[in-house]
């Protein structure tokens, strides 16, 4: 039997609800509980807002669920309840349709990073969660899935693999609106336009592609217009009551009921087959939009726009050679050897010692410099701007740390661009030391994307595209690295991550300090064969026992055997306790050399005559 939404939507314009969790708040409910919850705790007040938009001419009403995932649901310790929640919102919900009206199970984003928003190597993935919030509301009997509130494209996308694996393991017919936000000017809040979300959700299978929540009809119309031009898909549209405004505490949406009905006219004359309400819109807008609609009359429906040109979104472009991106690329593409050297920026803004440090590493022979990111979240030099003036000014290549704790995506990607234009190629992606390390404990961290999350989105502005797929012209050629931790007390956890990093786009790993060559050797060993890249080991001279002692106790990630504790101590006493730990790193090295491409090597307290020593060991032994 043929899905009843699809047979409703080829008949007419369908009519949805307006915004459930405002019209709550208006009930009473406090902002700060889970509304989904609702369905368990107060039923009767669920079914009586559902059953005021049945009143007003809904001919769908969607499922009070919209945060019923075990994400969102477990910031109230709820997150075992997600079958029990949505099973009674849909109960609700047709409790209150009646046979003649349809239910919508209502899916919002899970309220968490996914990537590149989510840690990617959870027991339990996002499309795990979507599956089990959408098959609670399959089972429960809903006609049609409405993913709705999206601004990703990823996180999108596993929604609707989600509906599709669920319709697949039930065979049955779930057909899906996919429904973006967007601002005042049409875009996401990544910069995507509408229109080219549009094209790509529907190659991904969209049963309606829509609009709703975050704006007021205007804006949402001149979006509509752009995604009718480039889809034949059916399109929904759901704004909001216009801006919500604040009079004496309460939030107000200032949009009429006329006003909305005005413009849901509008939306059926450019093509649109659903039509409802988001944040702001009650039952009355609702009744204004339905009598609005079914007054419409044939000529006035006709004037509907057909999309008779398809506009496509700009393809992605073959990356650079990685031979051809820097000549450190060049050296990893031939499988040379490699060396680097970290130089910390100042906290300040005079680079004329880092300038004289740097030229003294060019000569002897190492190949780029390794600028950190705010390391220990100290307050330093941004290295974008350090590693601008050591290139113009000393002809020697930087690698630029870029760490994911204090921008956030619209950031990144505006550093990134900007930093590809001034000439820099070498990025090493960090996810970045939590803020509470370090000068300013109490600053804010942004954390938006950790470093697979952005090694991600390096490799699609390698392809000319945006984090959005958005076309940006040229491509970038970047040479994406990694940072790796081969002694982390998580082994199989980093190994994971690793390999998850490959799959992003990474094209060569640094390791974090090493003083343990076994432990280095023996993960290497386990590294799954499609995550094997070239390999600099971080080689670091210690200076003092006190050096030592520092790494081993407050350095996130470094661990210091006892042995090598034990050298240094003696060192201590007898009084050569620089040429002991350069002696450490150099036995360590050749260990590891046979194993590794390069080398990245510490210059403590800007002393760089021990990394000199160090690389000069190295070229004998290669």
């Amino acid at each position: 039997m043929k899905n009843r939404f699809r047979t409703l939507i080829e008949k007419q314009t369908v009519i949805f609800d307006g915004g459930m969790g405002t019209t709550l708040f208006d009930h009473g409910v406090f902002i700060n509980r889970c509304f989904d919850q609702l369905n368990l705790t107060d039923p009767k007040l669920v079914t009586r807002v559902h059953r005021d938009f049945v009143a007003a001419g809904a001919m769908v009403i969607e499922t009070n669920t919209f945060g019923a995932n075990r994400f969102k649901l477990a910031s109230f310790d709820l997150s075992g309840k997600v079958k029990e929640i949505n099973l009674a919102g849909v109960r609700l919900a047709k409790e209150a349709a009646g046979d003649n009206v349809l239910v919508a199970g209502a899916v919002g984003p899970l309220g968490v990073k996914i990537e590149p928003l989510l840690e990617p190597d959870a027991d339990f993935t996002v499309t795990d969660a979507f599956v089990e919030q959408i098959d609670a509301l399959v089972e429960g009997g809903v006609d049609v899935i409405i993913l709705e509130t999206f601004s990703d494209l990823d996180e999108i996308r596993h929604a609707m693999l989600a509906v599709k694996q669920v319709a697949s393991l039930r065979q049955l017919d779930v057909p899906m609106i996919c429904s973006i936000t967007v601002n005042q000017e049409g875009n996401t809040v990544y910069g995507a336009k509408a229109e080219d979300l549009a094209i790509q959700l529907e190659r991904d299978g969209a049963d309606v592609i829509g609009l709703n929540c975050s704006v007021g009809p205007k804006p949402m119309l001149d979006a509509l217009e752009r995604i009718r031009r480039v889809t034949h898909v059916p399109l929904s549209v759901m704004p909001n009551a216009g801006l919500p405004t604040q009079v004496e505490g309460r939030t107000i949406y200032v949009c009429s009921p006329d006003y909305m009905a005005n413009y849901a006219r509008r939306f059926v004359s450019v093509g649109a087959q659903v039509v409802g309400g988001c944040c702001g819109s009650t039952p009355t807008h609702i009744q204004a939009i339905s009598a609005s609609i079914r007054q419409m009359s044939g000529e006035a429906r006709s004037l509907i726009v057909s999309a008779d040109t398809i506009v496509e979104v700009e393809e992605a472009k073959p990356e650079i050679p990685l031979a051809k991106r820097s000549n450190l690329g060049a050296r990893l593409a031939a499988g040379e050897f490699v060396a680097t050297v970290e130089l910390t920026p100042p906290q300040g803004w005079d680079l004329k010692r880092i300038l004289v440090s740097s030229q003294s590493v060019k000569d002897a022979g190492f190949d780029a410099i390794n600028i950190p990111d705010g390391p220990r979240a100290s307050a330093r030099m941004g290295p974008m701007a350090m590693a601008v003036v050591i290139e113009r000014d000393v002809q020697i290549e930087t690698v630029m740390h870029y760490a994911c704790r204090d921008r956030n995506l619209v950031g990144m990607q505006a550093d990134l661009l900007g930093a590809y234009a001034l000439g820099l190629k070498n990025i090493l992606v960090i996810t970045g030391d939590p803020p509470i390390m370090g000068d300013y404990p109490n600053a804010t961290a942004v954390f938006d994307v950790d470093a697979i999350g952005l090694t991600k989105m390096i490799k699609k502005l390698n392809t000319g595209l945006d984090l959005s797929g958005r076309s940006i012209g040229q491509p970038t050629g970047y040479v994406p690295l990694v940072g790796l931790n081969p002694t982390a007390v998580n082994q199989q956890k980093e190994l994971k991550r690793l390999k998850l990093k490959v799959d992003a786009g990474a094209l060569g790993v640094i390791t974090q300090p090493v003083f343990d060559a076994d432990q280095l050797l023996s993960f290497l060993d386990r590294v799954d064969p499609g995550a094997r890249v070239p390999v600099l080991a971080g080689i670091w001279p210690l200076q003092s026992l006190r050096n030592a002692e520092f790494l081993a106790n407050e350095m996130p990630g470094v661990s210091v055997p006892e042995a090598v504790l034990a050298r240094m101590a003696k060192a201590h006493k007898d009084g050569d306790e620089r040429q002991e730990g350069l002696q450490i790193a150099i036995e360590l090295m050749e260990k590891v050399l046979p194993r590794v491409q390069g080398i990245q090597v510490a210059a403590p307290f800007g002393r760089i005559k021990s990394a000199v020593a160090v690389l000069d060991a190295a070229k004998k032994m290669i």
